[in-house]
């Protein structure tokens, strides 16, 4: 299989933004082998909310990593638009996040040395069309915390700091991994938001992993996985705001 992602599916005019036919990803050889995906195909459109749902270890994260470019498949084929994530190598992934991928983890990874607006800078240094930092910390609502660091910021303030430095490259793409995992329901509430939001204005597509099934209300679709399997998809006709979810 080769070339340009085709148009979306029967009754959805959005062009996929991922392509995923039999992908697979196995650890390990022998019987040492842990096989942390198995044969998942589906295709995501530009502009779509997904939200991830299933156990630990059932393969969840491990498809975020392929979407995002930090790890590849055993088998099958992963692509973004017309390139094969697969087959890319190292300094083309790295080229890839850089452009078009923006992450936001459940513990933040910011910089504990640096500021609110130093931690976003990190990466419109290098972006090629980036936000100014002030302008990405005014989107999550913390223009007035840009000088202040990690320590001196609430969970919540130091998960909107990390969606900043997400947005400000301008990514096609958001990958969440529990970002909410860590908050109260009113925090989570506003970080969800937040993502809905920054992801509106960018035309960016929008995962995230999540434990909380209610998170699926926000979203265009749920995917759910059980022992590395896509085991169903499921539309939503009836998404509601963040403020609605049962925590």
């Amino acid at each position: 299989m080769g070339g340009c992602a085709p148009a979306g599916s029967a009754g959805d005019s959005r062009p996929p933004l991922f392509r995923l036919r039999g992908v697979s990803r196995v650890y390990g050889s022998g019987a040492a082998a842990v096989r942390a995906l198995s044969g998942v195909s589906l295709d995501i459109p530009r502009g779509e909310v997904v939200v991830l749902l299933g156990p630990s270890g059932c393969g969840k994260s491990t498809f975020l990593n392929i979407l995002g470019g930090l790890d590849r498949p055993t088998a099958g084929e992963a692509w973004f638009g017309c390139r094969n994530l697969g087959t890319m190598g190292d300094d083309e992934l790295t080229e890839y996040r850089r452009r078009h991928v923006g992450f936001v983890f459940q513990f933040y990874n910011l910089v504990p040395s640096l500021t609110a607006r130093e931690n976003v800078q990190l990466v419109t240094d290098i972006a090629t069309d980036p936000m100014d930092p002030d302008e990405a910390l005014a989107c999550v609502g913390l223009a007035h915390r840009a000088g202040h660091f990690p320590a001196e910021l609430s969970g919540g303030e130091q998960q909107r700091v990390a969606i900043a430095r997400a947005i400000a490259k301008r990514p096609g793409v958001l990958l969440c991994d529990e970002p909410t995992g860590a908050l109260d329901s009113r925090t989570g509430t506003a970080v969800l938001e937040t993502l809905l939001a920054a992801s509106a204005d960018a035309a960016a597509s929008l995962l995230i992993v999540t434990h909380n099934a209610g998170v699926a209300a926000i979203a265009h679709r749920t995917l759910r996985f059980r022992d590395g399997q896509l085991v169903s998809e499921e539309e939503n006709r009836d998404r509601r705001p963040p403020s609605e979810i049962v925590w």
